[in-house]
């Protein structure tokens, strides 16, 4: 088991990624199945030219996520 408590990040999912990660998350937390089901080292050259092919979809997409981020609220972290 890993130790997460040392370092805390805040990330957005859409509606769709938290619901499939709820629905394999069964007693672990978020981060366990993202170390989970994320492979350890990856070439980033592998995703070179990912995006180009629907480079308007992804423009859309990024302005749509853009517009989620300025709406969102900050919630307080208690420990």
């Amino acid at each position: 088991m890993h130790m997460y408590m040392h370092m805390v990040k805040v990330i957005s999912l859409s509606e769709e990624a938290y619901r499939l990660l709820k629905s394999i998350k069964g007693n672990k937390s978020f981060s366990e199945i993202v170390v989970e089901i994320v492979p350890e080292k990856r070439d980033i050259m592998e995703l070179a030219g990912a995006f180009k092919e629907n480079k308007d979809y992804w423009e859309k997409f990024d302005k749509k996520v853009y517009s989620y981020r300025k709406k969102a609220k900050l919630r307080d972290f208690k420990w």
